[in-house]
């Protein structure tokens, strides 16, 4: 009988030695939970294990358990190899020795002499036996560990746990639930699994994965929010979770530059009634204007342009790192953003989805992007939206 997703996770995590843990580049509350809900429960059972996200991680989150121990990079796990070429001289034994705190490697030759110029440092390669991605559709999406280390991919078994519908399905093993709100949502029962006879949630474990599940539904109050993940949501709290400390950190902390630039967001949005979506921009100069760092637009389009009524779905251009981005949230039931997203070779879920384009600015970029959504809604004939009736004049 074959193993399910879940059971085949279970298998290869108990037999793996050392374990790479990634998620998506500008990383959210789900990403982050996740990952180091992930690393806290390993480190807790023995497993050695390394988290990486290549990007800052964003201010809002810094209150979460063992943040700083999600590193920018894992260069620094290589191996170490020099090379010696013997092509020329034979070695005859090798030996080592440590002295004030140095490595002396003594090579004797069986004739001859080595000299420095056969001496070469060639990269090492990782010793890594299992990469876990989390929260990622795709291995694009996770940056630099993947656009700088190809080959790792491929050479070292991947399972990936996800809940986007656009998922590539890219892994040997592939724990997606596009049913479930987050990929926290779904580590609640890995984890349960990996630990049938105690359960797994400690305190910090608790909240990271809540962290998680309260982003990913909006503090529960996005239409993908469902009776389990309540259901879940209790039982971490009933393991510990800092719930209140949660919604505090989020919902109702903002430094004034995050401030600032909810106004200018405010400042710069379209009503697009015929086709029943509203948008804003915010350019790299607004981000320079009032001191604040591009993670800090994170809640323009959850808690600013998501409370618009009449739309049946927002959006928020940003430049970020030089290129132009989008988020989309839909805000009326069955609206399918990620459908949106993929015109631009984008993705993400029904409910929050968003793409890139490269080589524009908001400037001389947004008017395509825009015409190309307004033409997309119009040739749905209605099954995205309706467009509104203008008053008539005399």
């Amino acid at each position: 009988m074959e193993l399910s997703p879940k059971q085949q996770a279970v298998t290869r995590i108990k037999e793996a030695k050392k374990i790479l843990i990634l998620t998506h580049k500008d990383p959210d509350g789900d990403a982050l939970g996740s990952s180091l809900a992930l690393l806290s429960f390993f480190k807790n059972i023995g497993k050695e294990a390394i988290s990486v996200c290549n990007e800052p991680t964003p201010e809002v989150f810094n209150f979460l358990p063992n943040v700083s121990e999600i590193s920018r990079d894992f260069a620094g796990v290589r191996d170490f190899v020099i090379s010696l070429s013997t092509k020329d001289v034979k070695a005859d034994k090798i030996m080592y020795k440590v002295s004030d705190d140095k490595l002396n490697i003594i090579i004797s030759p069986k004739s001859g002499v080595f000299t420095k110029e056969m001496v070469e440092f060639p990269e090492g390669g990782f010793n890594f036996d299992l990469i876990i991605v989390l929260d990622s559709p795709d291995l694009e999406r996770l940056g630099t560990p993947f656009e700088k280390n190809p080959d790792l991919f491929y050479e070292t078994p991947v399972i990936n746990i996800d809940h986007h519908s656009g998922n590539d399905y890219f892994g040997q093993v592939n724990l997606v639930d596009v049913t479930s709100t987050s990929t926290a949502e779904i580590l609640v029962s890995l984890l349960e699994a990996l630990s049938p006879e105690k359960s797994p949630f400690d305190e910090k474990i608790a909240t990271l994965l809540l962290t998680g599940i309260v982003t990913d539904t909006g503090s529960f109050q996005n239409t993908n929010t469902t009776p389990k993940s309540l259901t879940v949501a209790a039982q971490l709290v009933a393991a510990g979770a800092k719930r209140d400390e949660i919604i505090k950190n989020i919902y109702k902390t903002r430094p004034l530059s995050t401030l600032r630039l909810w106004g200018r967001a405010l400042a710069n949005i379209h009503d697009e009634k015929d086709y029943g979506f509203v948008w804003s921009s915010l350019s790299a100069n607004d981000y320079v204007e009032v001191g604040a760092a591009e993670s800090e637009s994170g809640g323009v389009i959850d808690e600013l342009l998501k409370t618009v009524s009449g739309a049946k779905f927002v959006l928020l251009l940003s430049e970020k790192g030089g290129i132009l981005n989008g988020s989309l949230r839909s805000v009326e039931k069955g609206v399918d953003v990620s459908a949106i997203a993929k015109l631009f070779s984008g993705g993400g879920h029904s409910q929050a989805a968003g793409f890139e384009v490269s080589d524009v600015t908001l400037e001389n970029g947004s008017s395509a992007i825009i015409q190309k959504i307004r033409e997309y809604t119009k040739e749905m004939n209605g099954k995205l939206v309706q467009p509104v009736e203008q008053p008539k004049t005399n």
